[in-house]
C-alpha cells in the first residue's frame, strides 16, 4: 500500500496541468478515511471565485484521469469545492494576494506571549507575514505559522 503523503503527491503531480487549463489554483488536497470509502477532497480556487461550473469541470476531467491512472487502490468519493470564505492560507504568496484582507493566524510557538493573532494582513514576504491587530502591528515569520485562515468580515 502506497502511503497517503506519496498518494497526495501523485495526485497534485496530475490534477496541476488539469488545472492550469482552467486557470484554476490548487489551495489544498484532503484525503481520509470516511467509512467504508475514502474521500478525496480538492478545494481550488481563482482570481474572483469558484464557479460550479469549475468544480463540475475539474471533478469530471481529473476524475477520468483517475480511473484511467489507477493510483488509489481501494473505494473513495471525489468532491471538488471552493475553498470558502474562510480559505486557508498556505503559501507566503496566499497571504500577499489576501492583503488588507483579516485573517486568524495560529502559531506552533508564542511569539510575544501569543499563539494566536487576529488581524488585517499588512505585507507578506518568503520569510515573515505582517499582521496589523487591534492595538500592535505583529511580524510572524513563516515557519512558526501552524495554521493561517482568512476571516469572514461583516
Amino acid at each position: 500500500m502506497i502511503p497517503q503523503r506519496e498518494i497526495i503527491e501523485q495526485l497534485q503531480d496530475i490534477l496541476l496541468p488539469v488545472l492550469q487549463d482552467y486557470a484554476l489554483e490548487l489551495v489544498e488536497i484532503e484525503f481520509k478515511p470516511s467509512g467504508k470509502r475514502w474521500l478525496l477532497r480538492l478545494y481550488i480556487d481563482k482570481e474572483g471565485g469558484v464557479t460550479i461550473a469549475d468544480c463540475e469541470n475539474v471533478s469530471r476531467e481529473f476524475g477520468r484521469i483517475l480511473d484511467v491512472e489507477d493510483i488509489i487502490d481501494h473505494p473513495y468519493s471525489l468532491e471538488v469545492s471552493s475553498p470558502g470564505l474562510t480559505r486557508p492560507l498556505k503559501k507566503w504568496e496566499d497571504f500577499q494576494r489576501n492583503r488588507g484582507k483579516l485573517c486568524k493566524i495560529v502559531t506552533r510557538e508564542k511569539i510575544d506571549d501569543k499563539n494566536e493573532f487576529h488581524g488585517t494582513i499588512m505585507d507578506a514576504s518568503e520569510d515573515t507575514i505582517e499582521i496589523k491587530g487591534t492595538n500592535n502591528v505583529f511580524t510572524i515569520p513563516i515557519y512558526a505559522i501552524k495554521k493561517a485562515n482568512l476571516e469572514f468580515e461583516f
